[in-house]
């Protein structure tokens, strides 16, 4: 064990008793999560595979198997096979008026023909005879009702599990966007498709479609967050069609879901969180250590939302490029109405490329320019100045021109999209010999235009919270980026604060930006 993570645990282990006064802490979520898994869980699926024009193999058999799963899971399941429109929308609307009744959990599952039209989502019946885009509104069933009727259902928490992006299969003059379009998930919702928006998934070999095959292995598994079991689904079905087919997804929840939950959601001890943390430490440093896709996926598989996860799915892509996986990717568009889209990094960086930034404390209204130019390249790192800054891919500082150096974080990622959460911990070492170990809970929560000097940027903006362990002061950033304008961030704020008292607080925004020829 390096004397780094060794010096990290034994300071986490020492130091987790501040997370525990913290109002954002475990314990609130453990209530809560308690409270949701109490309440009745209702389902409607549907499953359409006798299409007169374009028949489907898989639908009927996966509605089939989810209908099953989910009844084993305590779901009361409504389930309809090859319906036409009238019957699609008669079980919508009684879908929607059971949860209204109850205010459960509600999860809705659709496999079949699925088209986008001006990016709004149709789900095809089996009686629709599609020639011409006018056909569609009046003979399918507009996602946009359904994710409406949930709406007003006023359920806390609603699944919509979309197995229907395969090709659109109609002829005539039918003309419709490839796949699916992206949308974003309404308050208390998880949207999944079984792919990336605006690209194809597949029907599958065997008796169900590959996206829902993954589906029915994971959702079984004992003890897993919802969310977590949807990341493991994209890793699988990712891997079994060479990057051609990733599940996407969109969340607006804002508790822990489990489909078989634990059998007690208290709060973790602290030593309980520390002995965790340090097990998915050890493993993610030996995942880089072995530099194999293996050990990767490994870790991934284990800690989905981990505090290292982001950097391993960056790694992964890497590696997978390499090796001459050519992934599909959300198809953005900024006339999409439905979401704010979908941000990705860009990782070409180039020695000699130059960012300049303005740092501006906000309580003594004291100004500096930081001047930062990458001297060299890396394979997993970004060196500027020769060396007194280094930072990940993503932009994460790993040592700063003070000498503090850093062990590894994820404040900043590879992929923004509004509702996104992640944590990150790390340790950071002063050229003192001092330790702190700090953890962040971090989340999109919008997307906004910003002014710098260095011009105007649409961004996501991430808003953080934190804590430093073993101590009573608590951070708070703010974060605007755009990746895909500029691989580092627009501006930051954060206040550090002490026993409630305000002890610094510092801006800094991008001033100026060169790529180097």
């Amino acid at each position: 064990m390096n004397r780094r993570l060794a010096l990290q645990r034994l300071s986490v282990l020492s130091a987790l008793s501040a997370a525990s006064l913290l109002p954002w802490g475990r314990a609130a979520f453990a209530s809560r999560a308690s409270t949701l898994h109490a309440l009745p869980r209702t389902a409607l699926v549907i499953g359409n595979s006798r299409y007169k024009d374009a028949p489907l193999k898989n639908p009927a058999n996966d509605a089939a198997a989810i209908t099953d799963h989910l009844k084993k899971l305590g779901f009361n399941v409504i389930a309809q096979l090859d319906g036409g429109k009238a019957v699609m929308e008669n079980a919508i609307r009684g879908y929607g008026e059971q949860l209204a009744r109850s205010k459960g959990v509600g999860l809705f599952y659709f496999a079949g023909h699925g088209l986008q039209v001006s990016w709004r989502n149709f789900l095809v019946p089996v009686d629709a005879a599609l020639d011409r885009v006018d056909d569609i509104p009046r003979q399918t069933v507009d996602l946009a009702a359904l994710l409406g009727g949930l709406g007003k259902a006023g359920n806390p928490m609603n699944i919509v599990v979309l197995d229907a992006c395969r090709d659109n299969p109609f002829g005539g003059d039918l003309k419709s966007g490839k796949g699916l379009s992206q949308m974003d998930a309404p308050i208390g919702t998880l949207l999944a498709y079984a792919t990336a928006p605006g690209n194809v998934a597949s029907d599958g070999a065997g008796s169900n479609g590959l996206y829902t095959e993954q589906l029915l292995r994971e959702i079984v598994t004992p003890e897993a967050r919802i969310e977590d079991v949807f990341k493991r689904v994209r890793l699988a079905v990712r891997r079994a069609s060479q990057g051609q087919q990733i599940p996407w997804e969109s969340t607006s929840l804002e508790d822990d879901f489990y489909f078989l939950p634990p059998a007690n959601l208290k709060k973790l001890s602290e030593e309980e969180l520390a002995r965790q943390f340090s097990e998915e430490a050890s493993i993610w440093e030996k995942a880089q250590q072995a530099g194999q896709v293996a050990t990767v996926e490994d870790y991934l598989k284990r800690y989905p939302s981990g505090r290292f996860s982001e950097l391993a799915q960056v790694r992964l892509d890497l590696m997978l490029a390499k090796q001459g996986e050519k992934k599909v990717s959300v198809v953005n568009a900024a006339a999409n109405p439905f979401t704010k889209g979908t941000g990705v990094i860009d990782l070409n960086y180039r020695v000699g490329d130059r960012y300049v930034f303005r740092s501006i404390d906000l309580l003594t209204k004291i100004e500096k320019k930081l001047v930062d130019t990458i001297t060299e390249l890396a394979e997993d790192r970004v060196i500027y100045n020769n060396g007194s800054l280094v930072t990940d891919l993503f932009g994460n500082t790993l040592v700063r021109p003070d000498g503090a150096r850093f062990g590894p974080s994820q404040m900043f990622i590879g992929e923004y999209s509004l509702g996104k959460k992640w944590t990150t911990r790390y340790d950071v070492h002063f050229a003192s010999g001092g330790q702190d170990v700090i953890e962040f809970d971090l989340k999109v929560v919008g997307r906004e235009s910003v002014t710098v000097p260095a011009g105007t940027f649409d961004c996501f903006k991430v808003e953080a919270r934190g804590w430093r362990l073993g101590t009573s002061q608590s951070n708070e950033f703010t974060i605007w980026v755009a990746p895909d304008k500029v691989n580092r961030f627009v501006a930051t704020e954060v206040w550090w604060r002490r026993q409630g008292q305000i002890k610094r607080s510092e801006r800094q925004e991008l001033e100026s930006y060169t790529r180097a020829g």
